[in-house]
């Protein structure tokens, strides 16, 4: 899983550091900084955290092992 913010959309509310604080903490009042590749067991509230966010600043990529493509191996 991977989570991207748009900072410059992110407004300091403070949800996702509420509702996930392992992936997400306020640094002062404003500024936020996150964990880009938050374990697994963090999933659930990840995406609660991207879907509580007041101005849907947060992005998370949700891709999957069978979902990243294989390169082909060379003949």
């Amino acid at each position: 899983m991977r989570v991207v913010v748009d900072l410059s959309r992110c407004q300091g509310y403070a949800q996702c550091a509420f509702l996930a604080p392992e992936a997400f903490r306020m640094h002062g009042e404003e500024a936020l900084m996150y964990d880009p590749n938050p374990d697994d067991a963090q999933r659930d509230r990840v995406l609660r955290a991207a879907a509580a966010c007041p101005v849907q600043a947060i992005l998370v990529d949700r891709l999957e092992a069978r979902d990243v493509p294989v390169e082909a191996s060379p003949s």
